[in-house]
């Protein structure tokens, strides 16, 4: 179905297969081969089937992809700033024809849609990066990152026909389609609504600046977070939601309402904030606010910010008469304390002094216990967040062992987790390496493919009990960075990460060596033996580094346990 977009020359698209239509679908597509959609594309194909990526049809063919990447373009002209693709295997890509239907089904198996490819290709995903992303190679940037460790070597182009939304059982009076939105908004007889787009918990400084954008443009207010995929490490929707439903209260009765958006982020800056103008025009939005560093990923690998903090601005406004909507244009809400008034940064009275609470330091607040004061935030809002986010001798963590085999880790780890079992006062769980490959990954074997499975498990199990705000010790090789890495994003999202590099010399591990591993690798028995004939990649930034050659395993302890102090997981006795 199609729909009217007011202030705009296309149409609203609806992907969903209705009646007859929807029941010769499902029956056709139980002999599709299936392909089991990942999170950030769960997200893409339910903006697709509700029409919040109108006018797109389905994923873009490589004609589209290549105008899109580099001219922010679609074939037909019509702006569109952000490739939106189904990224798959080689393998799945080899055995897929221009033609071929292919069945996208959820991880429970839940038949979603149904794509009809008509392109097949391996993307230029350097630049891809560099024309969408801002850099061909920096992954500190997560989509980057996301591009080259994560997503699929081919890209697969296609129409949607849709089966069903994904199924939510959170929020679900606060998910509502684009139609349904518009519906909503028109029997409230909201002629002019102004879109605020978030993935932080709110605070008075966004409520003020809503406030003035509405004041602005004469307009109601529409607070649209994200709820589908944010950057790693922010805070969880649930605790954001409930702090979005808490802040409504404070707003002025039928000033403003609160809907969810299911979409996967990709923190593209200038780029981004194009996209999601757009959006918010799918949605019933007649204007949008930019304000500063919209969208922005933070820090480079440079350690300068990724965008510039304006820059969004600057290509929102490339853009003003493609868009159709108006654009409103804000640079940093802080608060006044002189005058106990919040204004943005271009209007200070000279001389005033001005506070404000960065969300790295309002991280540390939360963590430390430290008092947030109510001219940054609602009391109520703080609390919502505390629960979350409790201090950090309450906060799950985990201590992440690396080193070769012999090196020390599993007697270092395990005299730790006695330590913290001594103290009494954190449930502490060892997860060595050749426990978890008797009883998680007995399957496997020592190719790099089956070693990061099985560092992938192990992190896994570590991310659950972290999240549970218990204490994990992992201790197994781990022998290459990227895998490192992952395990590092997937426990932070969580608590702590504590990366400890047991540095020991690959002589001194051999001269140990108590089964005699080393000596079968050498003579050509074992292979791919981490060390001999297989890498090790020592981490480049750990937090700790012990090396046995000098330090004993009551000194090593010491050491990790005081670090675990310093850092505040465990409270000081009274």
């Amino acid at each position: 179905m199609t729909y009217p977009l007011p202030a705009h020359g296309g149409t609203l698209v609806d992907l969903l297969l209705r009646g007859d239509d929807l029941k010769k679908l499902k029956q056709e597509a139980i002999n599709y081969p299936s392909w089991t959609l990942t999170l950030r594309q769960i997200c893409d194909v339910e903006m697709l089937l509700n029409g919040g990526f109108s006018p797109l049809r389905g994923f873009m063919n490589q004609e589209e992809y290549n105008k899109v990447v580099t001219e922010a373009h679609l074939p037909n002209g019509l702006l569109w700033p952000m490739p939106i693709t189904l990224d798959v295997t080689q393998e799945v890509a080899e055995k897929t024809k221009i033609g071929d239907k292919v069945a996208l089904r959820d991880y429970e198996g839940t038949l979603i849609a149904v794509l009809t490819v008509n392109d097949n290709w391996i993307p230029d995903k350097k630049k891809e990066a560099e024309h969408v992303l801002g850099s061909p190679d920096d992954e500190t940037h997560p989509t980057i990152q996301y591009l080259f460790r994560e997503a699929g070597s081919h890209y697969l182009g296609g129409t949607l026909e849709g089966a069903q939304l994904p199924v939510y059982y959170d929020f679900v009076d606060l998910r509502l389609t684009p139609i349904e939105l518009r519906e909503k908004l028109s029997k409230l007889c909201w002629s002019k609504v102004v879109a605020f787009q978030t993935r932080n918990p709110m605070h008075r400084s966004h409520r003020e600046l809503t406030l003035a954008a509405a004041k602005d443009a004469n307009a109601n207010i529409l607070v649209h977070p994200v709820v589908g995929m944010t950057k790693p490490g922010d805070v969880d929707h649930y605790t954001r939601v409930r702090c979005y439903k808490e802040i409504m209260s404070y707003y002025p009765a039928d000033m403003a309402t609160l809907s969810l958006l299911p979409l996967a982020m990709r923190m593209a800056g200038p780029r981004e904030a194009v996209w999601h103008a757009l959006i918010r025009k799918n949605y019933g939005a007649t204007h949008f606010i930019v304000g500063r560093d919209h969208a922005g990923p933070g820090n480079n690998r440079d350690g300068k910010p990724f965008y510039d903090p304006y820059a969004a601005q600057l290509e929102v406004d490339k853009y003003k008469d493609e868009l159709g909507i108006k654009i409103l244009k804000y640079s940093q809400v802080v608060y006044i304390e002189d005058i106990a008034e919040y204004r943005t940064e271009d209007n200070i009275p000279e001389g005033a002094r001005v506070l404000n609470i960065s969300g790295t330091e309002l991280r540390r607040r939360l963590f430390m216990g430290i008092d947030i004061p109510e001219w940054f935030s609602y009391p109520t809002v703080v609390k919502i967040l505390r629960q979350r986010h409790p201090p950090r001798s309450q906060q799950g963590f985990t201590l992440f062992f690396t080193g070769l085999s012999g090196s020390g880790k599993s007697t270092i780890a395990n005299a730790v987790r006695i330590a913290l079992m001594e103290e009494g006062s954190r449930t502490v769980t060892l997860l060595d390496g050749d426990e978890v490959r008797q009883n998680l990954s007995s399957e496997l074997g020592f190719s790099k493919e089956h070693r990061e499975i099985n560092i992938r498990r192990i992190s896994y199990v570590a991310s659950e009990i972290t999240k549970a705000r218990g204490v994990a010790i992992t201790a197994a090789i781990a022998p290459y960075r990227s895998t490192r890495e992952y395990a590092r994003r997937i426990i932070s999202e969580h608590g702590g990460f504590i990366e400890i590099y047991v540095a020991t010399s690959l002589e001194v591990c051999e001269q140990r060596d108590r089964k005699g591993l080393y000596a079968k690798a050498r003579k050509g028995i074992l292979k791919n033996f981490t060390g001999i004939d297989d890498p090790y990649e020592p981490p480049l930034n750990p937090t700790l580094t012990i090396d046995t050659n000098h330090v004993t395993v009551r000194q090593a302890v010491h050491d990790i346990i005081l670090l675990i102090e310093q850092e505040g997981y465990l409270a000081p006795k009274n």
